[in-house]
């Protein structure tokens, strides 16, 4: 009797498993793999056409090169950091311009006092002084700040160019900007060239700076940190709204910068 019990056990066992569903394994890593996310992608704004110079302009503070005479000027007028400043102690705006080889940058600034406090220009570079601008090659929006999805160049009264690498430090980026500034009383004339590069780009290596082409995107904004005396900066003023109370997300969020179009 014990026999045949064990027996018809065994025959319901083996037709139980012979009814197991062919793609069971299938079914349960499906269940468990997660859903790909789309990426989240930049929303346009501020959107201005950049025309293109027939003739490069020539890097000497000067804003008599043909194109200057043929591009408008924009407004720094956002208040990123600080009190909104009085006209006489701050004013600021900027043209742009480009070739296959990079941007080119005009920028007046109307500052009563020109502050450099720190001569190491890898110590609180900030709160000197200086112009900053946002790049971002692809205008893919999105965090960049220790890494180059975008780059935030900040450009000293003395030329030089400051970013953070991926390591979280401060690095000169000098060949990756030019720049030249002529001061006359307290007006100031920045004529940049910028060489573009995309997130491929890794420090110490050698790397390609992308051709620019017409309808080509760009993630871009600019603005300058304003320092009279004081021990750190007192205005950030910069040229896209930003929304929220926190203003200052150029150097963190592509996301804020507005977007360039290169016309022809």
């Amino acid at each position: 009797m014990k026999k045949i019990a064990f027996i018809l056990s065994l025959i319901i066992l083996i037709s139980c498993k012979n009814q197991e569903p062919k793609n069971s394994d299938k079914t349960i890593a499906d269940s468990t793999e997660k859903t790909a996310l789309p990426k989240k992608e930049k929303k346009d704004h501020q959107i201005r056409d950049i025309k293109k110079a027939e003739i490069a302009p020539n890097i000497d503070g000067d804003m008599n090169d043909p194109i200057w005479n043929q591009t408008k000027w924009y407004p720094m007028d956002q208040n990123w950091i600080g009190e909104f400043p009085d006209f006489k102690d701050f004013l600021g705006r900027y043209k742009m311009a480009w070739t296959p080889e990079a941007l080119y940058i005009l920028v007046e600034i109307k500052d009563d006092i020109l502050y450099d406090q720190y001569k190491d220009p890898l110590k609180l570079w900030w709160d000197d002084d200086c112009v900053e601008i946002f790049i971002d090659a692809d205008n893919s929006g999105g965090e960049h700040q220790y890494n180059n999805n975008a780059f935030a160049y900040h450009v000293a009264l003395d030329g030089n160019v400051v970013d953070l690498d991926s390591q979280k430090k401060p690095l000169l980026y000098n060949n990756h900007v030019k720049m030249k500034r002529t001061t006359k009383d307290d007006v100031s004339i920045w004529e940049f060239e910028l060489i573009v590069y995309d997130d491929t780009y890794q420090e110490g290596k050698a790397n390609d700076p992308v051709v620019l082409s017409k309808d080509q995107k760009l993630g871009f904004a600019i603005a300058y940190n304003d320092n009279d005396t004081s021990k750190e900066r007192e205005n950030f003023m910069g040229s896209v709204f930003v929304p929220g109370e926190d203003k200052n997300q150029g150097w963190i969020n592509a996301d804020i910068f507005g977007t360039i179009v290169l016309v022809e």
